[in-house]
Protein backbone atom coordinates (compact mmCIF):
# COMPACT_ATOMS: atom_id res chain seq x y z
CA UNK A 1 0.00 0.00 0.00
CA UNK A 2 1.42 3.35 -1.02
CA UNK A 3 0.97 6.39 1.20
CA UNK A 4 1.33 10.01 0.22
CA UNK A 5 4.53 11.58 1.50
CA UNK A 6 3.95 15.04 2.98
CA UNK A 7 5.58 17.81 0.93
CA UNK A 8 7.79 18.84 3.86
CA UNK A 9 9.23 15.30 4.06
CA UNK A 10 9.61 15.06 0.27
CA UNK A 11 11.52 18.36 0.34
CA UNK A 12 13.75 17.11 3.16
CA UNK A 13 14.58 14.00 1.09
CA UNK A 14 15.32 16.15 -1.98
CA UNK A 15 17.71 18.32 0.05
CA UNK A 16 19.50 15.29 1.56
CA UNK A 17 19.81 13.70 -1.89
CA UNK A 18 21.28 16.90 -3.36
CA UNK A 19 18.28 17.51 -5.61
CA UNK A 20 17.30 20.74 -3.84
CA UNK A 21 19.12 23.51 -2.02
CA UNK A 22 18.92 23.49 1.79
CA UNK A 23 16.98 26.79 1.71
CA UNK A 24 14.13 24.90 0.01
CA UNK A 25 13.31 23.62 3.51
CA UNK A 26 12.64 27.13 4.80
CA UNK A 27 9.10 27.24 3.43
CA UNK A 28 8.35 23.96 5.25
CA UNK A 29 9.56 25.06 8.70
CA UNK A 30 6.89 26.66 10.90
CA UNK A 31 7.77 30.04 12.41
CA UNK A 32 7.37 28.56 15.91
CA UNK A 33 9.19 25.29 15.15
CA UNK A 34 11.27 23.58 17.82
CA UNK A 35 14.45 21.57 17.23
CA UNK A 36 15.60 18.99 19.79
CA UNK A 37 19.26 18.22 19.25
CA UNK A 38 21.01 15.15 20.63
CA UNK A 39 23.91 17.41 21.66
CA UNK A 40 22.18 20.46 23.14
CA UNK A 41 20.49 20.46 26.54
CA UNK A 42 17.71 22.86 25.62
CA UNK A 43 15.31 22.93 22.68
CA UNK A 44 16.15 25.42 19.95
CA UNK A 45 13.04 27.46 19.25
CA UNK A 46 12.01 29.40 16.16
CA UNK A 47 12.41 28.99 12.43
CA UNK A 48 15.80 30.73 12.32
CA UNK A 49 17.43 28.41 14.87
CA UNK A 50 15.80 25.30 13.41
CA UNK A 51 17.16 26.20 9.97
CA UNK A 52 20.59 26.92 11.48
CA UNK A 53 20.75 23.51 13.15
CA UNK A 54 19.39 21.62 10.15
CA UNK A 55 21.85 23.44 7.88
CA UNK A 56 24.77 22.55 10.16
CA UNK A 57 23.64 18.91 10.30
CA UNK A 58 23.35 18.71 6.53
CA UNK A 59 26.76 20.29 6.11
CA UNK A 60 28.26 17.91 8.68
CA UNK A 61 26.70 14.71 7.30
CA UNK A 62 26.70 15.34 3.52
CA UNK A 63 30.35 14.46 2.85
CA UNK A 64 29.95 11.17 4.73
CA UNK A 65 27.12 9.55 2.76
CA UNK A 66 24.14 10.36 4.98
CA UNK A 67 21.15 8.27 3.89
CA UNK A 68 17.59 7.92 5.03
CA UNK A 69 16.89 4.17 5.25
CA UNK A 70 13.26 4.08 6.28
CA UNK A 71 10.30 6.42 6.67
CA UNK A 72 7.37 5.72 8.95
CA UNK A 73 4.59 8.23 8.37
CA UNK A 74 1.31 8.30 10.26
CA UNK A 75 -0.64 11.46 9.55
CA UNK A 76 1.32 14.38 10.98
CA UNK A 77 3.89 12.16 12.71
CA UNK A 78 6.96 11.06 10.79
CA UNK A 79 9.98 9.01 11.83
CA UNK A 80 12.90 8.85 9.41
CA UNK A 81 15.71 6.42 10.21
CA UNK A 82 19.17 7.38 8.95
CA UNK A 83 22.70 6.03 8.79
CA UNK A 84 26.04 7.64 8.09
CA UNK A 85 29.66 6.76 8.77
CA UNK A 86 31.90 9.54 10.08
CA UNK A 87 35.62 8.87 10.32
CA UNK A 88 35.05 5.16 10.93
CA UNK A 89 32.21 5.70 13.42
CA UNK A 90 28.86 4.21 12.39
CA UNK A 91 26.01 6.60 13.23
CA UNK A 92 22.45 5.31 13.34
CA UNK A 93 19.56 7.56 14.29
CA UNK A 94 16.06 8.80 13.75
CA UNK A 95 14.52 12.14 12.98
CA UNK A 96 11.14 12.39 14.71
CA UNK A 97 9.16 15.06 12.90
CA UNK A 98 5.78 16.55 13.72
CA UNK A 99 3.85 18.52 11.10
CA UNK A 100 1.35 21.23 12.00
CA UNK A 101 -2.07 21.67 10.40
CA UNK A 102 -0.46 23.55 7.49
CA UNK A 103 1.86 20.63 6.72
CA UNK A 104 4.92 22.50 8.04
CA UNK A 105 7.50 21.06 10.40
CA UNK A 106 6.61 22.20 13.92
CA UNK A 107 8.94 19.87 15.81
CA UNK A 108 12.14 18.12 14.75
CA UNK A 109 13.78 15.77 17.24
CA UNK A 110 17.01 13.88 16.51
CA UNK A 111 18.02 10.74 18.39
CA UNK A 112 21.35 8.99 17.73
CA UNK A 113 22.99 5.74 18.77
CA UNK A 114 25.43 4.25 19.83
CA UNK A 115 27.23 6.36 22.45
CA UNK A 116 30.39 6.61 20.33
CA UNK A 117 28.28 8.07 17.51
CA UNK A 118 26.72 10.65 19.84
CA UNK A 119 30.18 11.73 20.96
CA UNK A 120 31.40 12.05 17.35
CA UNK A 121 28.35 14.04 16.26
CA UNK A 122 28.57 16.29 19.33
CA UNK A 123 32.26 17.03 18.75
CA UNK A 124 31.71 17.85 15.08
CA UNK A 125 28.47 19.81 15.54
CA UNK A 126 29.73 21.99 18.39
CA UNK A 127 32.77 22.95 16.31
CA UNK A 128 30.43 24.16 13.54
CA UNK A 129 27.87 26.14 15.54
CA UNK A 130 28.36 29.53 17.15
CA UNK A 131 28.61 29.52 20.94
CA UNK A 132 25.25 29.77 22.69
Amino acid sequence: MSRAVPEAIATLHAVVEGKAEPMALAEWIADDAVFHSPVMHTPQEGKFLVMQYLGAALQMFAPHGFTYRRDVIDGSNCVLEFTVEMDGVHVNGVDIITLNDDGKISEFKVMIRPLKAIEKVRETMLAMLPSR
